[in-house]
């Protein structure tokens, strides 16, 4: 926990979710930057107060005053803001927390937005909002310099209309944009269409719908690829979990060879579990299974689970690390029943059969090629 000290106030702001020796601030100069704008120029944020992709809550916090609605892809977002706003005092009943595919409901006064590193996710962004501004809503962008691209400035001229930016300050840079009424926006391009063919052992062609936040949206990525060539061909029950599920392809796969299976999609993006939700029932529109926006495995029974197939992320949001794979490995290992499995495909370097080992005392190497490997630990 660290304080944030800005013209709005002190607050003390958490990384979510807290981890101990944290050593990350849950805010950055683009945050700072943003909060002191907004003072300095005497924004009036009276209104319908709109901030979008507010990694930790920093923003929502600081302005949960003017009882502001954010929205985020991410579940561990909405929670970090949640906690914060308690960990302040602050109401957090006043705030209202939308998902990524939800949109606002009048039109908005202002505009805050964290430029995403996803420049699609950004520009469904846009095409969501864009119904709710007005020639007198007030639009900020904000992200550190590096962050900030031709392609991002490009995006909003074309979307929204006339864009300017700031100079740096402590490497953060602000995006301003104003609406032109007259301008002929492109329609939005999402969710995507790709056809699943040649994947090892599909029988069937699957057209799978993918959102703008959806890793390897428009193709298969290679480590997926690997992973579907060499899934288990039985299974220790019928319970299957496809942690951190993306679209849901690994999942799809697995419904389709274990036909009597019981699946459950798990990730922390409101955009990947509703995009599996969509792709599942386009291919199997007579079986049920259960979808949900979580973190790692909270909200799963503890012994409930036969097999868990993971790809596990190495970031969160610009933080490069295996922390989260080590969450989720620890969490597999409590979903699992006695004698349940927990398949993982990472990259070879990253050493996911040290920690594997320790955790549940076994490790066996599926299969391997020069980039990926593919590691099973049995539950005893």
């Amino acid at each position: 926990m660290e304080q944030l000290n800005v013209p709005q106030g002190q607050f003390f702001l958490s990384r979510y979710p807290i981890r101990k020796k944290e050593n990350l601030r849950a805010w950055d100069a683009a945050d700072e930057y943003i909060l002191n704008y907004l003072a300095e120029n005497d924004v009036d944020l009276s209104g319908n107060l709109l901030i979008i992709n507010d990694s930790f809550g920093a923003l929502t916090t600081a302005l949960s005053e003017y009882q502001p609605t954010l929205i985020t892809d991410s579940y561990l977002a909405q929670q970090g803001a949640d906690y914060n706003l308690k960990q302040n005092e602050r109401f957090s009943d006043e705030v209202q927390l939308l998902d990524s595919l939800q949109q606002p409901t009048e039109p908005l006064d202002v505009a805050l937005i964290k430029v995403p590193k996803s420049l699609s996710m950004l520009e469904e962004q846009l095409h969501r909002i864009r119904p709710f501004i007005t020639e007198n809503t007030v639009i900020i962008g904000a992200a550190m310099a590096k962050g900030i691209h031709n392609s991002t400035l490009k995006l909003f001229e074309q979307l929204i209309g006339p864009t300017t930016t700031s100079l740096a300050v402590k490497k953060a840079r602000l995006i301003f944009s104003r609406l032109d009424a007259d301008l002929s926006a492109p329609k939005n391009p999402y969710p995507l269409t790709m056809t699943l063919e040649n994947c090892g052992f599909a029988h069937t062609q699957f057209e799978l719908s993918n959102h703008a936040n959806v890793f390897s949206r428009e193709k298969l990525d290679i480590g997926t690829r690997f992973f579907l060539q060499n899934l288990p061909k039985e299974i220790p029950g019928n319970r299957i979990i496809d942690l951190g599920c993306g679209n849901g392809v690994v999942g799809l796969m697995a419904a389709e060879r274990f036909p009597e299976a019981e699946l459950t999609f798990v990730d922390e993006s409101f955009m990947a579990v509703d995009s599996a939700r969509i792709n599942f029932q386009r291919a199997f529109p007579e079986r049920e299974a259960h979808f949900k926006a979580t973190d790692c495995l909270h909200g799963i029974p503890k012994s409930s689970t036969d097999l868990i197939l993971n790809n596990p992320p190495f970031h969160q949001n610009n933080v490069v690390g295996d922390f989260i794979a080590q969450q989720m490995f620890r969490e597999s290992r409590q979903v699992l029943k006695q004698g349940g499995e927990l398949w993982v495909i990472g990259n070879r370097h990253l050493g996911y059969h040290v920690a594997l080992k320790r955790l549940f005392g076994n490790c066996t190497t599926v299969a391997s090629n020069k980039k990926f490997v593919i590691l099973k630990a049995v539950k005893r």
